[in-house]
């Protein structure tokens, strides 16, 4: 007879176990310490290949501490420039957290598309590089333990949810003691409300819970990011001057003050110490950020909300001479300003949401030096910017120079919808039109950009008959966030599941940013500065008011937040301006803003230069009249229709 013996633990010493693991407190989280030994980068993730190294980054040292448990604040936010390490800071954050104190983890990007890139490109990586981590998370499960946005410890003791703001699903039913708030400054309010408020809720339940709060800087007024740190402790990266040990912070307006144009190469602050004013140079930044002091210009918020600003001149990745090349690239055109100081400095781009008086646009045109349908000298690239209504396309043609100046040109109606034949011919004979300019040259359009936006399918017939170089279509993106320039995103038929063939020939634009820099150039006033905005003699005063329409207002959303939109006058019409967004949109799409000064030069002596049979004397060239302006019978200068046009909108708009 065959005896089974079965061998039992001990019950007593087992439960002697477990209650010994419940009683003793858990290890301290310190998440420094698992920087340095459990983070190290590869070639591709940093130009710092190895471990975590704190000198390089020590300006991270008090985030990381506040982002401890032993820190008593519940809020941790970081205000920063683009590209200084951030990310590691959230993940040292996540991973730290699920590794040494094991809880249900919440990280939100601004739309479920970046949580999935983040997840693939920066969470998996960690996970799989990490001898540690990989042992949580095997990534081998099937039961749904472990998908792109949802990565469970295998013991069941912890997980990760990754969720977009833009989807108020991933943000209900789930409750989170810690928890990632990621480019903060991009979330834009979803079906169920503010993603900000729904995000916060999460962690209500419990008591001791940390959220941290990290993004660029956008736009003010309205930046998440920026209103966040307002309310924390403020709290700014003081270094001391290497040459009399005054404690200071690093501040943009200090190297502008002192910059060089012509050699940038010696950019540097100057000390703010009355009795120094010693120059502050690159050489004496990795000395004087080992003294880094965080001092709070609001210290009663540091119990609840501590809240960080650094930006890239505290940075390795970054130098002086890059940061002063950056803005004399960006200087003169606002959009191009918005993304320096958001990206290179840290701080939001504060955006006149107000148009300039329509009447002092207008009187500056009377006494312009060009007339209406002329192209002046310095305008270089023409561009075309159409719009399509229920009973009309408008159009306007606008000049672009070296400057980032901009000259309008033309501005006119064409009567009837853009499925007429009446109507597409007007605009055939638009792409071919020439214009005049101050050397008797004439100039067709480089690029023109249409709304296809409304009516896309007959704008697409039109479209595809003209070649792809010349002509494409465009709809506006009034999000802060949304990048200057993209294509849009690849369409399908509804029935058929075709690609659309328009695809490959549609972009969006941001519309926002494109306002607001148009209405800051427009309070230019002096012709030699960058980014002025010329306009001709001839221009109605309704072209003045419609390319004024527009302003930048708030309203209170449910949660009781502050939503920042454009909105127009309901009475009065604003083609003038969305005509000129296209024409950049145009223009941007052609290159000019980042053409470089060679190609600038090529069109230059093209276009610049009086045709050969004009040759002469120079008292002879002083002598011939000026070139005749475009006759009256051509369409895009024909007043008849533009008047008949536009008596209806005026009778329709009241």
């Amino acid at each position: 007879m065959t005896c089974l013996t079965v061998d039992t633990a001990n019950p007593r010493r087992l439960s002697l176990e477990a209650l010994s693991e419940v009683l003793n407190p858990p290890p301290p989280v310190d998440y420094l310490d698992y920087a340095e030994n459990k983070v190290s980068f590869s070639e591709r993730e940093s130009p710092f290949k190895g471990n975590y190294n704190r000198n390089l980054f020590g300006y991270f040292d008090e985030i990381l501490r506040a982002l401890s448990p032993d820190d008593p604040c519940r809020i941790v936010t970081l205000a920063k420039s683009a590209q200084l390490g951030g990310t590691v800071l959230a993940n040292i954050f996540t991973c730290g957290s699920i590794e040494m104190d094991p809880v249900d983890f919440l990280y939100v990007h601004p739309t479920e598309g970046n949580a999935k890139r983040w997840s693939k490109m920066k969470l998996s990586p960690m996970l799989k590089n990490s001898a540690s981590l990989k042992a949580l998370f095997p990534q081998s499960s099937r039961d749904g333990s472990d998908s792109v946005l949802y990565k469970e410890r295998v013991d069941g003791r912890g997980a990760i949810q990754i969720s977009g703001a833009n989807s108020p699903a991933s943000l209900s039913q789930v409750t989170m003691k810690r928890q990632v708030q990621d480019d903060l400054a991009k979330w834009e309010t979803n079906t169920a409300g503010d993603p900000e408020a729904q995000a916060d809720s999460r962690s209500q339940a419990h008591e001791f819970a940390k959220i941290f709060k990290i993004s660029t800087p956008l736009v003010m007024p309205g930046c998440r990011i920026t209103r966040n740190f307002e309310d924390g402790s403020q709290e700014l990266p003081y270094v001391p001057c290497p040459h009399c040990g005054h404690m200071q912070v690093l501040r943009w307006e200090n190297m502008l003050a002192h910059l060089d144009e012509e050699h940038p190469e010696n950019a540097c602050f100057y000390c703010e110490a009355p009795d120094c004013g010693a120059a502050i140079e690159e050489h004496h930044r990795s000395e004087l950020t080992k003294h880094l002091e965080w001092r709070a210009q609001n210290p009663k918020a540091k119990r609840q909300h501590r809240s960080f600003w650094i930006w890239s001149a505290y940075s390795v990745l970054q130098t002086f001479e890059r940061i002063a090349r950056a803005w004399l690239k960006a200087k003169g055109d606002p959009a191009s300003e918005q993304t320096f100081m958001n990206d290179v400095v840290g701080i939001a781009f504060q955006t006149q949401g107000e148009a300039p008086p329509w009447e002092s646009l207008r009187d500056r045109g009377a006494v312009s030096d060009y007339p209406r349908g002329r192209v002046p000298a310095g305008a270089l690239i023409l561009t075309i910017g159409i719009d399509c209504q229920d009973d009309r396309v408008e159009w306007q043609v606008v000049g672009w120079g070296r400057n980032k100046n901009r000259f309008v040109i033309q501005y006119g109606v064409f009567p009837g919808h853009i499925s007429e034949d009446s109507c597409q011919e007007k605009l055939n004979v638009l792409v071919k039109q020439t214009w005049p300019n101050a050397y008797g040259r004439k100039i067709s359009a480089d690029r023109i950009a249409i709304d296809g936006n409304a009516y896309t399918e007959d704008v697409w017939e039109w479209v595809k008959k003209h070649p792809a170089s010349v002509v494409m279509m465009v709809r506006g993106n009034n999000s802060d966030s949304a990048p200057m320039l993209l294509p849009v995103k690849k369409e399908r038929h509804k029935k058929t599941g075709k690609l659309l063939k328009w695809s490959k020939r549609f972009y969006s634009f941001n519309a926002s940013v494109m306002k607001m820099a148009l209405y800051r150039n427009c309070r230019k006033e002096d012709p030699l500065a960058a980014g002025y905005i010329a306009f001709p003699t001839g221009l109605d005063d309704e072209y003045y008011r419609q390319v004024t329409a527009e302003r930048r207002v708030s309203k209170k959303n449910k949660d009781g937040f502050d939503v920042y939109n454009w909105e127009k006058d309901p009475k009065q019409a604003n083609e003038a301006l969305d005509t000129m967004n296209q024409a950049e949109a145009a223009a941007l799409r052609f290159g000019v803003r980042d053409m470089p000064e060679l190609l600038w030069d090529k069109y230059e002596a093209e276009r610049e230069t009086f045709p050969k049979e004009a040759q002469g004397d120079f008292e002879d060239l002083l002598s011939q009249p000026a070139p005749e302006p475009a006759p009256e019978t051509e369409p895009e200068t024909n007043p008849e229709p533009e008047k008949a046009s536009r008596s209806k909108w005026r009778k329709r708009t009241g």
